[in-house]
């Protein structure tokens, strides 16, 4: 697993992050519930593979995601040499006021049990009013110039909504998700734009939650009922994948992976073996012809999530 500059933080991190959102338990948003030994089993598998960072955020299951990844770094007696925790900051209700951002800070501090946090995002701030976000904005960097937090991310869905807040400056690095796939371009010109700008581009849900990692069962793409466009277009490029050997995880992560202006791709992890079959993925042989082909069956523009 190769290693990448994460744009100019001076970060160096490897091509695929462990993501943590399923390590709290969220069978209400994945369909299975991941017991905390599990969790922990998983975080201490991390921790001796190649990657070299795990995502996580304040919110995911409460914090739980975050109590379980610091009982992992207890119980292997610290973070591995080089291992970077990446989490962010979100609001409680509807409250993403300055203070709100500290404490979300101060909470991610004591369950981790790391007084270094190397890299914090803003998360989801296209579900709040754009004008009233100002002061979480400020308060973020106002925790790096203090040396509070390491450096400073932006992480949401929205190409549009991300745009904006890219314009007001100061972000190092940009985290989207379901916006960069196989089957959805939507934030083609948005990765580009932060990519000029010197930020590190992170990928997320490269499997459309979970519709290119179970394309025979699952019917959703991005959190929502897929078209059928989108699902004629899952069953040709799983059609085109067997034709060659390959399944159509392998293909859905390697187009991430392989995109050059994309520093890192997140991966959720909630068994150890998962860790093993990335390695397996990304050593796999991906012949020119079935990435061609697979471009071709990408569904029209109007069918993405978005558009920017």
């Amino acid at each position: 697993m190769d290693l990448r500059p994460l744009g100019n933080t001076g970060l160096t991190v490897s091509s695929v992050c462990a993501g943590g959102s399923g390590l709290g338990s969220m069978p209400d948003v994945f369909g299975y519930d991941v017991p905390v030994r599990q969790a922990v089993d998983v975080v201490l598998r991390i921790f001796d593979s190649p990657l070299t960072w795990i995502d996580t955020s304040n919110g995911y299951s409460d914090g739980e995601s975050e109590r379980r990844i610091g009982q992992a770094i207890r119980e292997y007696g610290g973070l591995p040499e080089g291992f970077l925790v990446a989490t962010k900051v979100d609001a409680l209700g509807a409250d993403y006021s300055g203070p709100r951002v500290r404490a979300s800070v101060a909470e991610s501090k004591e369950r981790l049990g790391l007084d270094d946090l190397p890299l914090v995002y803003l998360h989801d701030p296209e579900f709040h009013d754009f004008e009233s976000m100002r002061e979480a904005v400020d308060t973020l960097l106002q925790l790096r110039a203090d040396g509070e937090i390491g450096h400073v991310g932006l992480a949401g869905g929205s190409p549009t909504e991300l745009t904006r807040y890219l314009d007001l400056g100061g972000f190092e690095v940009l985290l989207v998700h379901n916006r960069w796939s196989l089957v959805d371009h939507s934030a083609g010109t948005l990765i580009e734009r932060a990519r000029s700008d010197g930020l590190g581009v992170v990928n997320a849900a490269v499997y459309g939650g979970g519709i290119l990692a179970n394309p025979q069962g699952a019917t959703k793409y991005g959190y929502r009922d897929a078209p059928p466009a989108v699902l004629r277009a899952v069953a040709g490029m799983d059609a085109a994948c067997r034709e060659y050997g390959i399944d159509l995880a392998t293909a859905a992560l390697r187009h991430s992976v392989d995109t050059p202006a994309i520093t890192g791709t997140v991966v959720g992890i909630t068994k150890p073996a998962r860790v093993d079959a990335l390695s397996t993925a990304l050593d796999a042989e991906l012949p020119a012809e079935l990435v061609d082909r697979l471009d071709e069956l990408r569904p029209d523009p109007q069918y993405w999530l978005d558009l920017k």
